[in-house]
C-alpha cells in the first residue's frame, strides 16, 4: 500500500463528519471487545461451576451438609447452580417448620424461591449481550452514514474545478469508504460473539431449569420420607 492511501492518512484527510463516525466505531469495537472477552471469562466459569456442582450434588452426600458448606464458602455463594441449590434448599427447610405436612406448600414455595434465584443469575449470563447485539446490528448502518456522507463531500468539492477527473474524486471516496471497512469491523465480531455468548446462555438456562425439576423431585422425596 503506498504512503498516499494508508489507512492513517485516508482517516487524518477525512471529513470532520467521517472522523467523528470513525470514532464512535472504534470506541464501540473497544467496548465491544472488551466485553466479549468479559463475557467468555464469565460463561467459562459458569460452565466449570456447573460441573462441578452438580458432580458433587450426584455423588450422594447429605444435603444439610453441602448447604451448610455453599453457604460457609463465599467464592461459590452466587454461582449458578450452587445459588439456585441454596435458594430452593433454604425455603424448603424454613417453610417445612411453618406449613408442617403441607408438603405442596412447601414445594411451591422452594420452586418459587428456586426460580427467583434462576432468574437473577440469567441476568448476570446475560449482561453486556445486548450491547453486542446493538454493536452489531447498528455499526454497519454507521459506517454507512459515514461513507455517504463522505462521498456527498467529496462530489460537492468537484464543484469548485473546472474538469472532474477520476484523480480527483478517487482520494475523497477512498476517505469516505473506510468508514464502511470500519463499520463491518466492529460489527462482525460482535454479532459472532453474540450468537455463540446467547446459545450459551441459553444451554446454560436449560441446564439450570433441568436440575431445578430434579430437585424439586428429590425434595418431594425427602418431604414424604
Amino acid at each position: 500500500m503506498t504512503p498516499e492511501l494508508s489507512l492513517l492518512n485516508l482517516v487524518l484527510h477525512a471529513s470532520f463528519v467521517v472522523q467523528l463516525v470513525l470514532l464512535v466505531l472504534v470506541l464501540a469495537s473497544i467496548l465491544s471487545w472488551t466485553m466479549i472477552l468479559d463475557r467468555g471469562r464469565v460463561l467459562a466459569k459458569a460452565r466449570r461451576s456447573a460441573n462441578a456442582f452438580e458432580e458433587r450434588f450426584w455423588s450422594g452426600g447429605d444435603l444439610s451438609a453441602l448447604y451448610k458448606d455453599l453457604s460457609a464458602n463465599d467464592k461459590q455463594r452466587n454461582q449458578g447452580l450452587a445459588t439456585i441449590f441454596r435458594a430452593g434448599f433454604q425455603e424448603f427447610v424454613r417453610l417445612r417448620k411453618i406449613e408442617g405436612n403441607d408438603m405442596m406448600a412447601v414445594l411451591q414455595g422452594a420452586e418459587r424461591s428456586m426460580r427467583v434465584a434462576l432468574s437473577r443469575e440469567m441476568d448476570r449470563l446475560e449482561t453486556n449481550l445486548p450491547f453486542l447485539a446493538t454493536v452489531g446490528s447498528t455499526s454497519p448502518y454507521v459506517g454507512l452514514f459515514g461513507t455517504v456522507w463522505g462521498i456527498m463531500h467529496a462530489f460537492h468539492a468537484l464543484g469548485n474545478v473546472d474538469q472532474a477527473t477520476l484523480a480527483l474524486v478517487a482520494p475523497g471516496i477512498s476517505e469516505a469508504l473506510v468508514a464502511t471497512a470500519i463499520g463491518l469491523f466492529a460489527a462482525i465480531p460482535a454479532v459472532i460473539a453474540y450468537n455463540r455468548y446467547a446459545n450459551q446462555v441459553e444451554r446454560l438456562n436449560n441446564r439450570y431449569e433441568e436440575f431445578m425439576e430434579e430437585f424439586s423431585s428429590l425434595l418431594q422425596r425427602q418431604g414424604r420420607g
